[in-house]
């Protein structure tokens, strides 16, 4: 993002903002009830426990410094990623109130960091991989063939266009 600013005396400074890029996991807990009710996420839930964990372990004055900045641009329910975008100045107090979230909406969650970027071409790569890995793990939990067509290739391809098709 580039923000153009006329000074006095100075007749146009270019001012170019440095995000980071946080590639995430949410991997829900398994409970011993044996009706567990799971929530559905969507990016403005998980933004929205995001916050409050900014809140609760850095305070008012860490949700100062990230809370202009943190925006969730892609969640994906199948694979439980999401990708989201912080100031770099303050990416490590994003990334510590991720690693201390515990639970969104009563469910509980461990938030792995896969990738973090400077950029988000390489966070949109690192998730389509991701993607592709965990497809394959699912296939293999399901004793299915590679070759074998099924949902999981419909959903690497709308998954990839959709990750793709994010504008910072």
């Amino acid at each position: 993002m580039v923000l153009y600013r006329i000074l006095p005396g100075i007749p146009c400074l270019e001012i170019r903002l440095k995000n980071r890029w946080l590639l995430v996991e949410l991997i829900p807990v398994q409970t011993s009830n044996p009706n567990p009710t799971l929530t559905h996420l969507d990016g403005q839930k998980v933004w929205a426990a995001l916050r409050q964990s900014v809140l609760n372990n850095f305070g008012d004055v860490g949700w100062g410094s990230v809370g202009l900045s943190i925006t969730v641009k892609y969640y994906s329910p199948i694979t439980n990623i999401c990708i989201i975008r912080v100031a770099r100045d303050h990416h490590r107090i994003a990334w510590g109130a991720l690693t201390l979230l515990t639970a969104i909406e009563g469910t509980r969650y461990i938030p792995n960091v896969i990738h973090l970027s400077g950029t988000i071409k390489h966070a949109q790569l690192a998730a389509i991989s991701h993607n592709r890995e965990v497809v394959a793990r699912y296939r293999a939990q399901a004793k299915t063939p590679s070759a074998y067509q099924d949902l999981y290739d419909e959903y690497l391809q709308t998954s990839s266009i959709e990750i793709e098709a994010l504008q910072d």
